[in-house]
């Protein structure tokens, strides 16, 4: 069977993405973050409900100082979140014949445009594929209901490995405010345990 690295940060969109492909691949879970030392017990909790191995990444250095750079120069997170994003799918395409992720039919970020996946699929030979792409939000919370256990909680005060906490403290550090960068009311999930089949 074709393995499958799957962008993981613990919460249900990966979480139900990894399910969907678990019929028809082998699935590797990749959490990618900037600091090497950064404890992940909620996400490694979340992928062991699920049954499938994870594996930690690590961006490259230059990669966050270029995304907090972005976010200052914008005045908001989306193309630092989509160039994130993109270097996670990229990275993960010369180590998988097969990348996926949870985004899903209503998201604009992170999200790759068409030419970018072509791009992508040409030069890597990897086939990137979005389980959830067809779904919309009410879709996706019908079949987390029923399957997932998950918390949920406003970005940066739940512990799941998503892009955008990290950049916030990166922001933090410069000694910018990202109360006004980043939308208010942006609720995260993390997956606390799976339900019985």
């Amino acid at each position: 069977m074709t393995n499958a690295g799957v962008l993981y940060s613990g919460g249900k969109d990966s979480s139900l993405a990894a399910i969907m492909l678990g019929t028809y691949y082998e699935v590797e879970l990749n959490t990618f973050m900037f600091d090497p030392a950064r404890p992940l017990p909620s996400v490694e909790a979340a992928a062991r409900s699920l049954g499938f191995p994870l594996k930690r990444r690590v961006f490259p250095d230059r990669l966050l100082n270029e995304a907090v750079d972005m976010v200052e120069q914008e005045g908001f997170p989306n193309s630092a979140i989509n160039l994130v994003h993109h270097t996670a799918v990229e990275s993960l395409c010369s180590e998988y014949q097969v990348v996926a992720d949870g985004t899903r039919f209503n998201d604009r970020v992170p999200m790759l445009t068409h030419a970018e996946v072509q791009s992508l699929e040409g030069r890597t030979g990897c086939s990137y594929i979005r389980p959830l792409l067809g779904y919309t939000k009410r879709e996706v919370d019908r079949l987390v209901e029923r399957f997932l256990f998950v918390s949920y909680g406003e970005t940066g005060t739940i512990p799941n490995g998503d892009y955008e906490a990290e950049i916030r403290e990166a922001c933090r550090a410069r000694g910018l405010d990202p109360a006004p960068l980043f939308p208010s009311g942006h609720d995260q999930s993390l997956v606390v345990g799976r339900k019985p089949a």
